[in-house]
């Protein structure tokens, strides 16, 4: 097996408003009804046949990113381990069923923007309209923060959830604090 390089959070300056999320188990998953029917069960969180919608299923996410595409988020598994075990449960569950299903827990981390300014902080850098009639809650996308790839997710009204490259973390971190800076 592979071995996973060491899952650390980035440290941005701390912030009320701003949060680095605790590791967590990162899937992108592609498949067609029949490779999510095969899943779900496993998964507990419901694919969204609904574009641009997340679920949720106590510390499980599904995320919908395009056709046929989703990003699965498991907040409780925190061992080096557990990433490998779900993954050859939800790989066996699949088996001759056509599917990509990578682990990318090691890629990215989660940030959580918080507070009545969230959106307005957020909005700084990014191009979506994140007036709550326009993004609501539950919905999610991949989009750009600056010139930084994210997938940012509407938790409720004033929280946010936004998955980040690593490599990007300063970047982010940095760009929002800056723009909260300014309010």
């Amino acid at each position: 097996m592979v071995e996973l390089a060491t899952r650390r959070a980035p440290a941005p300056k701390a912030a009320a408003w701003l949060k680095v999320l605790p590791p967590a188990t990162r899937f992108s998953f592609n498949g067609d009804a029949t490779a999510r029917a095969a899943v779900a069960p496993i998964w507990g969180a419901e694919f969204s046949e609904e574009a641009c919608r997340a679920n949720v299923d106590s510390s499980r996410a599904t995320l919908w990113l395009g056709p046929d595409e989703y990003l699965l988020l498991d907040s409780t598994a925190n061992s080096p381990e557990a990433p490998a075990a779900l993954f050859d449960y939800l790989e066996n569950a699949l088996s001759g069923i056509p599917h990509a299903l990578v682990d990318i827990s090691h890629r990215q981390f989660a940030l959580e923007v918080t507070g009545p300014q969230a959106a307005t902080i957020l909005s700084g850098a990014c191009p979506l309209d994140l007036d709550l009639s326009e993004f609501p809650v539950g919905m999610c996308t991949r989009t750009v923060l600056a010139k930084a790839d994210i997938v940012l997710w509407r938790k409720r009204e004033d929280v946010f959830h936004l998955e980040v490259w690593r490599s990007f973390a300063g970047y982010v971190s940095g760009i929002l604090t800056e723009i909260a800076a300014g309010l």
